[in-house]
């Protein structure tokens, strides 16, 4: 039998999961921060700070108690988390280590093979030299271990230390010690990752269950695309098999799309409730997200999900681009209701705030921009500048 569920009990079963439900005021100490990043399952880094860095807005969004000082403890000094690489650059529980040595085995060989047509058969040249000398003298940053003489380009042009960093940081050879200038230190990964998470062999088998399954958890409902995409750990035909091996444990869902789309067939774990009132009413505050938030992550899921079209325009060219360089989404609720273009001036100490575009049918009541200028002070707040400025003619664009 196929469980209809409606798109506002959708909604609200993935902002539940998403960590999106519970109140952004409750106190929140180190352990609980961690175990917020283990129920997200990662929170995503970026190095780009217009306002703030990915990885704390993401957090901040959740609870505005948030620590960055907890979250650095967590990372350097408990070594409660660790970073690798997830569909992106990542944040994840040292727990979950165990499963990432698969993804290490499973990424040396292609990986030898793309960087060798993309840097050259020798792209492989300072790799002992440069484990040799972390094994010597310890951790390193990239720039300490540049060969004299070689003029870096970008990514596309890493000198050969640098590629061997990145190569054993990516094959599980080598770790993130922590971040100097939001540069990576790299270290052994026998240095960093505590001795019960790096010793620790888990089966393929399991492997592949945890993956499909703690995807799904998180998700709530998804297609197997959906579940392999959510980790970046399996094939999506890894993720159909497993499917097909648990129906007995799982329910077949149909997901009630937004504008009028065809109904979305998914599936979810057995027992999950179909009825709205059993999942928790969002918190009505308005909410600005990172670009980089697991909720819009899969941009054609939230499209489906929220009626709400979101692209990242870093990467489009000035005269192209339909919003801003880096503009914010905001959430209302359980509705995505637009998005703000706006930038911390860290010298001036301001929060620079230069437009606003609500989505159709979303007026700017005064309750309303009361709510968002609430929240835009908190942020500010949160990135350390004194005040909110805002440029003539900010209001909404409809």
């Amino acid at each position: 039998m196929v469980i209809p569920v409606s798109n506002r009990t959708a909604r609200r079963i993935f902002l539940a999961r998403q960590g999106l439900s519970a109140s952004p005021t409750r106190a929140m100490g180190k352990p609980d921060l961690l175990q917020l990043i283990h129920d997200l399952g990662f929170v995503q880094v970026d190095s780009i700070s217009t306002v703030e860095r990915a990885h704390n807005q993401i957090l901040f969004s959740r609870n505005q108690t948030f620590r960055k000082e907890h979250l650095r403890q967590l990372l350097e000094d408990d070594r409660a988390l660790f970073e690798h690489w997830t569909h992106d650059a990542a944040i994840v529980p040292s727990a979950f280590y165990p499963y990432w040595k698969h993804k290490f085995r499973r990424s040396e060989a292609p990986m030898r093979e793309r960087w060798a047509k993309w840097q050259g058969e020798d792209f492989d040249k300072a790799f002992g030299e440069t484990y040799d000398r972390i094994v010597e003298n310890g951790a390193v940053m990239a720039r300490e271990v540049k060969q004299a003489g070689h003029r870096s380009g970008g990514w596309w042009q890493w000198h050969p230390s640098k590629k061997a960093l990145e190569f054993f940081w990516h094959t599980g050879k080598l770790a993130i010690s922590g971040r100097k200038n939001f540069q990576k230190i790299y270290d052994l990964s026998e240095r960093v990752i505590p001795p019960e998470y790096l010793e620790t062999e888990i089966s393929h088998d399991a492997f592949i269950d945890w993956a499909c399954r703690s995807a799904l958890e998180r998700l709530g409902f998804a297609t197997h695309g959906e579940i392999a995409a959510f980790w970046d750990l399996v094939s999506p035909d890894e993720a159909k098999t497993w499917v097909a091996a648990n129906r007995d444990q799982l329910d077949e869902v149909e997901i009630e799309c937004t504008g009028g789309a065809k109904p979305r067939a998914s599936y979810a774990l057995a027992g999950l409730s179909p009825e709205m009132k059993d999942w928790p009413e969002p918190p009505g505050r308005i909410r600005v997200l990172s670009p980089f938030d697991p909720l819009l992550r899969d941009r054609n899921r939230a499209e489906r999900l929220f009626g709400f079209r979101y692209r990242i325009e870093v990467f489009v060219p000035e005269r192209k681009r339909e919003y801003g360089y880096y503009v914010f989404p905001l959430l209302e609720g359980d509705g995505m209701i637009g998005r703000i273009d706006m930038k911390a001036d860290r010298k001036a100490g301001t929060l620079n705030v230069t437009r606003l575009w609500l989505e159709p049918k979303v007026r700017a009541s005064a309750g309303r921009i009361d709510r968002l200028e609430a929240e835009l002070a908190r942020v500010a707040r949160f990135t350390g500048v004194d005040e909110v400025v805002y440029a003539p003619g900010w209001n909404p664009v409809v």
